[in-house]
């Protein structure tokens, strides 16, 4: 009887789990201009709070933009002269492409990402001697942990001079971009074609995304258009099953591509940036920051993210995904404030809102406004025992631009002010903790 039970249960969830990915919507392969779209007002969103997201993405010097849910386009604006139809580079969230067509050559048997990457790139592909260098597999690319030194002058250089021994491979993680480009001469090597035409065979006439593959200096870059990387973020939120066609079978490999793959960065997994991990780092910097890279996203977040604010970013439990494409002001690697606004903006359109204030789990609250701050900014806190904190502010490189001693706190709550105005217009990373454990950490822009 208890095993009719399980068995029937097992079934039920089964097909409860079937049904439930059959609500994905997929546009046809062939066409871009038959794909299916949903009204805001028809969801009950807040639709008052749109024209509030598209003056952020204008100022923000935003090409195009699209929210699909549950595969259907909700919002889709473009800015200037640039369409649907316009060509724009993914940056580094195109190392999400890689990451797919690594698991795919894996999968069919070309290459195991746990292979030396001498095995395909030849003795002497670095600056290393050979021990050092046959130590660093496949897998530390694709999780940015080859040990390879990323403070020399160009960390996109692919030469061998410029990959020089740092750490043994597996024990530091730096967002490095020569190795990962290497990747794609490993697909080359393995498969005996390139990075274009992996591509094309295994993705793009499977899920009808246009795009290309194109050296600019030692990166390669994809270029396509909004609505072909919204088709790739559909394909990612669905476990890379496109409606009922599986492109990736390795379920393993899928479930690490978006899970934390190393114990360094718990924000990284498969060349994907994850939300909602205890703890993340930074480009740069080997600083470990508690908390969500973006706090107002959903935990199950995840994106890829690319220079000048190129993301792709996506939340299951929410059914979204979202693209953006463009400029912006400041020309980081990883803009993850940006991404962490245009969530914001959105659950204001889902009519949804994450608070402001965050209990950690020694139970401190705290506040900070404003944001945007002009002259100075408030940080309310309320401590369940005497400390001491510590207030750090570092830029988007990573550099600590400012910290501040508060010692002797009584337990309760105080009102601390940080005066701004000899601090440069810009985005920073907010601090707060004391000098054993994080308390908080909170991601603030601040003009």
């Amino acid at each position: 009887m208890c095993k009719r039970l399980l068995l029937s249960l097992a079934f039920t969830l089964v097909c409860v789990f079937f049904t439930k990915a059959q609500t994905l919507y997929f546009p046809t392969i062939s066409n871009d201009n038959t794909w299916d779209t949903v009204s805001p007002a028809s969801l009950g969103w807040c639709t008052d709070q749109i024209d509030s997201l598209y003056n952020y993405l204008d100022q923000e010097q935003t090409k195009g933009f699209l929210v699909l849910k549950d595969g259907h386009i909700v919002l889709e604006k473009y800015f200037g002269t640039f369409t649907k139809d316009s060509l724009w580079y993914w940056a580094s969230a195109g190392k999400t492409i890689t990451a797919f067509l690594i698991g795919k050559a894996q999968e069919e048997n070309f290459l195991s990402i746990q292979d030396s990457t001498s095995h395909y790139l030849g003795a002497g592909w670095t600056n290393c001697t050979a021990q050092q260098e046959g130590h660093i597999t496949i897998r530390n690319q694709l999780t940015m942990t080859s040990g390879l030194d990323d403070g020399v002058p160009d960390n996109h250089c692919t030469l061998d001079t410029c990959l020089n021994y740092l750490a043994d491979p597996a024990t530091r993680w730096a967002y490095h971009n020569a190795p990962y480009t290497l990747l794609e001469q490993v697909i080359g090597q393995a498969t005996g074609l390139s990075a274009n035409n992996y591509t094309l065979s295994r993705l793009k006439n499977q899920t009808g995304m246009t795009g290309f593959w194109y050296m600019s200096d030692y990166d390669n870059v994809y270029f396509s258009t909004v609505r072909s990387m919204a088709r790739f973020g559909l394909l990612a939120q669905n476990h890379f099953i496109w409606n009922n066609d599986t492109l990736l079978h390795d379920t393993a490999y899928v479930n690490q591509l978006t899970n934390t793959s190393q114990n360094l960065n718990k924000a990284y997994g498969y060349l994907w940036w994850l939300n909602g991990k205890s703890s993340f780092m930074v480009p740069t910097l080997q600083t470990v920051f508690p908390g969500s890279y973006a706090p107002n996203a959903p935990a199950d977040m995840f994106s890829g993210i690319g220079k000048n604010g190129q993301l792709v970013s996506i939340s299951r439990s929410k059914g979204i995904v979202f693209v953006r494409m463009g400029e912006q002001s400041n020309s980081n690697e990883v803009p993850f404030l940006l991404a962490d606004h245009i969530w914001e903006k959105l659950n204001a359109i889902m009519c949804s809102t994450n608070s402001l204030i965050e209990q950690n789990e020694d139970e401190s609250l705290v506040e900070v406004f404003p944001n945007p701050a002009q002259n100075a900014i408030t940080i309310n806190v309320e401590i369940k025992s005497d400390d001491n904190l510590l207030l750090e502010l570092y830029d988007l490189q990573g550099r600590l631009v400012l910290d501040k001693d508060y010692e002797h706190l009584s337990k309760g709550k105080h009102c601390l002010v940080l005066t701004t105005s000899d601090i440069a217009n810009g985005s920073y990373i907010f601090m707060l903790r004391n000098k054993q454990t994080n308390i908080v950490n909170r991601i603030q822009i601040i003009h």
